[in-house]
């Protein structure tokens, strides 16, 4: 039986250096992906998930059990993700330009998992996440941050209230309206895709 996270950090404050070995090995690629959705440069989401444990390592003895591991490492990188926000004097967070280039800023495992369907499927899944990542772009950070922890990460509505000191009634709401806000971007993007493509069309017939 695995021990639980919990039961790693006992061990850890105990002597057993071994233990967030293994923490971070059960929680680094779950962290990168979600400080990649986040600020969308991937080289800066690896140093940016690097430093987030060099801080739980140097915290964790003060962590209190009574929240989940998981939980206070995801506040950790949500703090590092707002500094290297405003270091940049960014107005959000993410960044479009780098999100629209697609797969290659994609995190590896989702470029690998793509390359294994056929060719137009595979070019179609790639539209597809290029426009929903463009969508999550575009929202209010408070409503992109609730999102992505609910619906990538799948914590739980109220360990995400817990990590955001919010009520659950509040994160309900938040991922409500980015979710509507959401599919009326993607909405949006399709018809503007549907009206190039037939511009497109037109202008070989011409030809």
């Amino acid at each position: 039986m695995k021990p639980t996270d919990e039961g790693l950090v006992k061990r850890f404050l105990e002597g057993d250096q071994n233990s967030f070995n293994l923490l971070m090995w059960r929680w680094e690629k779950p962290l990168y992906h979600f400080i990649y959705r986040m600020i969308g440069d991937q080289e800066e989401a690896r140093d940016l998930c690097q430093e987030s444990f060099l801080r739980a390592y140097r915290s964790l003895r003060g962590f209190k059990q009574k929240a989940k591991f998981s939980s206070w490492l995801y506040k950790i990188a949500i703090n590092q993700c707002h500094s290297w926000g405003r270091k940049r004097k960014r107005a959000r967070v993410i960044s479009l330009s780098e999100i629209a280039r697609g797969d290659e800023y994609a995190p590896r495992e989702e470029r690998e998992g793509a390359s294994n369907s056929p060719v137009e499927g595979n070019l179609e899944r790639r539209e597809r996440e290029i426009m929903v990542r463009q969508a999550l772009a575009r929202l209010p950070e408070k409503q992109r941050l609730v999102i992505i922890l609910k619906e990538y990460q799948e914590l739980k509505f109220s360990e995400i209230a817990r990590l955001l000191r919010c009520p659950v009634s509040t994160i309900k709401s938040r991922l409500y309206a980015g979710l509507v806000a959401m599919s009326s971007i993607l909405a949006s993007s399709a018809v503007q895709q549907g009206k190039s493509a037939r511009s497109q069309n037109m202008g070989g017939r011409q030809l």
